[in-house]
């Protein structure tokens, strides 16, 4: 006990003798290493506890045997009501699958029959532009009420063509209907393309100018002094088909109108540019001048290609109805 009384007195003897700052940070290194010595020490017996309650081992009895028996009796049921649960919805999702596979035949047989109204609808409407075309002639009206009733109507006028104004629309290629059938489908074509020729006429029965397409020319007989032979200038019948105005359609060129290159039909700016009225006509085939232009230029044979559509979704109709019929109804007999 003096021994250990005359170490007390030796620390107490050093501790006095340090300065201020040296006490504070002495009493803080004892407090901090006081600290984490509890916290060592109380993760120690946590462990030790830890071992002791994985180490026990419960004594068999016969309620442990009879409660471990009761426990996998109820694992098995619940097996059981989870394989049934199972067993349903893969029922149900079987029967909504099938009923939405379902959808696809019957849709491509709803398509194949629209593609019949409309190749019926298009095969009228190809009859009625041929029967306009064909039809005899009538006088030219003034009136513009009147010519948006009468297009691909032929009408007839009288009276001499302006050459020092012409107008040419370009690129273009003939107008043949036996020719663009044997073609149709491919990626190029045989015939050059040219320019349809648009010139002022002076109606002398009316008193107005009107602008005609007189026809096609190749690319060699778009300057008028190649093809003087037909720059007729006396007055003369002329017979054509009433065309109204054109919306400039996608990835076509803006006209150019101080270069007189035109790519789509503008009838206020070409009646603008030549001082003709907005009316214009197509000249028909018989109008047609030895050395000038080829008339007939009007296109009248609509993209028919229904048919091709009809064969299309009714042959997925009937591919995708025999796979249904295979898959839901055929196993069931089975």
């Amino acid at each position: 006990r003096a021994g250990c009384s005359e170490r007390v007195v030796e620390l107490i003897d050093l501790f006095a003798r340090l300065t201020a700052a040296q006490a504070e940070e002495f009493s803080q290194f004892v407090i901090m290493n006081g600290f984490k010595f509890m916290l060592t020490l109380g993760s120690y017996s946590r462990r030790i506890i830890r071992i002791n309650a994985q180490t026990v081992i419960p004594k068999r009895n016969l309620f442990n045997k009879s409660r471990q028996s009761l426990f996998k009796c109820e694992n098995v049921k619940l097996v059981r009501q989870s394989n049934s649960t199972a067993a349903q919805a893969e029922k149900g999702e079987d029967s909504l699958l099938k009923w939405l596979l379902l959808l696809i035949p019957v849709t491509t047989f709803g398509l194949g029959t629209w593609q019949v109204k409309r190749r019926q609808w298009k095969l009228k409407l190809i009859r009625e532009l041929q029967n306009l075309t064909t039809a005899d002639p009538v006088p030219l009206p003034t009136d513009p009420l009147e010519l948006k009733d009468l297009e691909y109507r032929r009408v007839k006028v009288r009276g001499r063509f302006d050459h020092s104004q012409e107008l040419y629309i370009l690129p273009r290629s003939p107008v043949d209907p036996e020719r663009e059938a044997r073609e149709a489908g491919r990626l190029s074509s045989s015939v050059e393309s040219g320019a349809n020729v648009i010139t002022p006429f002076y109606c002398t029965d009316l008193g107005i100018t009107i602008l005609v397409n007189r026809g096609y020319v190749p690319k060699n007989k778009i300057r008028p002094e190649t093809r003087m032979k037909g720059q007729v200038t006396q007055d003369m019948d002329l017979v054509g088909i009433v065309r109204l105005t054109e919306q400039r359609k996608p990835f076509v060129p803006q006209n150019n109108v101080e270069a007189n290159r035109w790519h789509y039909r503008d009838l206020e700016a070409m009646a603008k540019a030549t001082g003709a009225e907005e009316i214009f006509i197509d000249a028909v085939i018989e109008s047609t001048i030895p050395g000038g232009p080829i008339g007939g230029q009007t296109r009248v044979t609509l993209r028919n290609e229904h048919m091709q559509y009809i064969i299309t979704w009714y042959g997925l109709c009937t591919a995708t109805s025999y796979m249904w019929y295979a898959k839901f109804i055929k196993r069931i007999g089975v």
